[in-house]
């Protein structure tokens, strides 16, 4: 295989672990059942395969493949920080949120603070 073709294969392995981490963390929608979900311990197995990948690798991936890798787990792991700050959603804060969001749209405004 040419290494062009295999580079860029790499990196889009890379990029899909990246995309499964940024759907657990609730990043971006899942597009199987178009809602966003968070799961932290899934987005951390993603995290943790794509450091796997540049441990395995080390040494053996150009410049732009080694900063491609590098940028993404830093990204990943700044976004996980962010979100296991935030308290976990459960149904009950979750369909309270969705009231909230229902009155404002309703109203044009902000509910009423408590």
């Amino acid at each position: 295989m040419e290494k062009e073709k295999v580079s860029q294969m790499f990196v889009t392995l890379v990029y899909s672990l990246q995309m499964q981490a940024m759907m657990s963390l609730g990043k971006l929608k899942n597009p199987m059942t178009d809602k966003t979900e968070r799961d932290l311990e899934a987005a951390q197995v993603s995290i943790d395969m794509i450091e796997m990948i540049k441990e395995k690798t080390l040494n053996n991936l150009t410049n732009d493949e080694d900063r491609a890798i590098s940028a993404i787990l830093a990204d990943l792991k700044l976004n996980y920080v962010e979100e296991s700050g935030k308290p976990a959603v459960t149904e009950s804060n979750k369909s309270s949120a969705e009231t909230e969001d229902t009155k404002k749209n309703e109203t044009g405004s902000k509910p009423a603070e408590k």
